[in-house]
């Protein structure tokens, strides 16, 4: 369908060696988009803007830091530079550290705030300027659904994420009548590097299983659908909204 076809767009996608990243920078592609992937990793990074070219798409990859102050500017006009636009941007570098609440040292929360909230604002902010510009352009960020219901052992992640939720409201409220959507896709469990050790522990995944009504982990292309939808024009009318997609979990959760 043409209201969900990305050609002539350009995206950023951050967090994208790997995972969820990944593989939400190759569908981007998929569906038309040139992409900017952008990581730590060089290696990582490769991967993806092989696997889109091999696909017959546009990448070029952007290493960078995210948390360091100048990182979001510098990325924004390599994008610029590099593919000649910018029309979406991903925010989906994230991390976490699994600690009980009394064990969080206050570098613990600085490293997971700093880069999934500051960071992620950092790039709105930039990109931000550029689409409100040129009165077009949709911000996806990738929350949780620890943003939304309490989980154990993330007192830094899930106010991180709860953070991300509250942002996106507040930039949607300041940029859409200048032609900028931005919303959230809330996440949970997805069969991704970063949670294959978790998901191993069969007691933790039959736990998680019970907490989720459809049954099953995610699947990585479970989220494509969603943020090519708000990427494109067939989402023109949402905006400051976070879409779970989580299986139902957060109906009650965990």
């Amino acid at each position: 369908m043409t209201r969900f076809d990305l050609s002539g767009k350009t995206a950023i996608v951050t967090g994208a060696g790997r995972g969820i990243g990944r593989a939400l920078a190759i569908g981007l592609a998929e569906a038309g988009a040139q992409v900017a992937v952008v990581a730590r990793s060089a290696a990582d990074l490769q991967e993806t803007v092989s696997e889109i070219e091999k696909a017959g798409g546009k990448a070029h990859a952007i290493v960078a830091d995210l948390t360091a102050s100048d990182a979001a500017q510098q990325v924004v006009d390599k994008t610029l530079e590099t593919l000649g636009g910018l029309h979406i941007l991903v925010n989906n570098a994230g991390m976490n550290i699994r600690k009980k609440a009394h064990e969080v040292a206050e570098e613990d929360w600085d490293r997971v705030v700093d880069l999934n909230l500051k960071a992620t604002f950092r790039l709105s902010q930039a990109a931000g300027a550029i689409m409100c510009e040129q009165k077009y352009g949709r911000i996806i960020n990738i929350a949780s659904v620890a943003g939304l219901v309490a989980l154990r052992t993330g007192v830094a992640y899930g106010a991180s994420k709860a953070g991300v939720i509250q942002m996106t409201r507040v930039l949607a409220l300041e940029w859409s009548r200048h032609g900028v959507n931005v919303n959230a896709i809330a996440p949970w469990y997805f069969k991704t590097p970063l949670t294959e050790g978790l998901l191993r522990d069969e007691a933790f995944l039959q736990e998680v299983l019970q907490r989720t009504p459809s049954g099953r982990i995610g699947e990585l292309e479970d989220l494509v659908g969603p943020a090519i939808f708000l990427a494109s024009d067939a989402a023109a009318y949402i905006s400051g909204q976070t879409i779970a997609v989580d299986g139902g979990m957060s109906i009650y959760g965990f």
